[in-house]
């Protein structure tokens, strides 16, 4: 899905499924574990097929569009606004029965996702305005018994029952730094040339990766409940420097493989001149 979303999000034109799996393949995915994912994705309507003689093709279904864009704008825009806060905190409190037991982990993905964290068993709080796209969220997985809540979190002066609990803000800072340590050494090797262009591919996408997991990690507290040296923004900018940094040569090697199946559509899509 990152590799559709970064590099055929916004096109018409169809993929040969031999591309895909010859992309799959640079990530080190074997030809049966490519073709099988392809096949999952089409019965998940992320994905649809055609035919052309012997040769199938796949192009992006309206449902994998919509996907694609709400993780890239999430994902691209994550920690770029802090509204101010209002003292408010959402409160969804949830109760999944036994019998449908697997759910529970789809609604933790799902909180975890939109920047909730569990306070308590059952109890999942955020600092910001999502009262309602948590109840949502339970909804269409089905679940029932939710309520949500909107209010103020009394300080009792014991830390053990502060709602910062939630997060373990320690590590998540800690991550921060080192993500962006691994980030600038990214950048450097890039504007180097020390990369081929199949190893930036699989780094801007292990990027993208290793960033998307602090979505689910840090809450984006407002300003004042955070430690006055939280590196989130310095982790952020070497996030995109490196992004950037490493997307010509990335691009490159998409459209080579495509080319190689295909030469007319790589043309189309990525042009004729060299990808700096």
């Amino acid at each position: 899905m990152t590799l559709l979303g970064d590099y055929w999000l916004g096109r018409t034109e169809l993929l040969p499924s031999a591309a895909i799996v010859d992309l799959l393949a640079v990530f080190g995915v074997t030809g049966m574990s490519a073709r099988a994912a392809l096949s999952r994705m089409v019965k998940r309507d992320l994905l649809y097929s055609e035919k052309s003689g012997r040769n199938t093709f796949y192009g992006l279904t309206d449902r994998c569009r919509a996907v694609l864009e709400e993780g890239g704008a999430k994902l691209f825009g994550f920690g770029l606004d802090q509204p101010d806060w209002d003292g408010l905190w959402s409160m969804v409190a949830f109760s999944v029965p036994e019998a449908k037991r697997s759910r529970r982990g789809s609604i933790r993905t799902k909180l975890r996702w939109q920047g909730f964290a569990p306070l308590y068993d059952g109890l999942w709080i955020s600092p910001h305005d999502s009262v309602t796209e948590a109840l949502a969220a339970c909804h269409a997985l089905n679940i029932e018994v939710a309520t949500g809540i909107r209010g103020q979190i009394v300080d009792n002066g014991n830390p053990a029952g502060s709602a910062l609990r939630a997060w373990d803000l320690a590590s998540v800072a800690s991550d921060y730094r080192a993500f962006e340590g691994d980030a600038c050494h990214l950048s450097e090797q890039a504007k180097g040339g020390r990369l081929s262009d199949a190893e930036a591919l699989v780094k801007r996408t292990s990027l993208m990766g290793e960033w998307r997991i602090f979505i689910t990690r840090d809450p984006q507290l407002p300003t004042q409940l955070l430690p006055h040296d939280w590196p989130m923004q310095d982790a952020r900018q070497a996030f995109l420097a490196a992004y950037n940094a490493l997307e010509g040569a990335a691009r490159r090697c998409v459209r080579d493989i495509v080319a190689a199946h295909n030469p007319e559509t790589a043309r189309i899509v990525f042009g004729t001149a060299d990808l700096a």
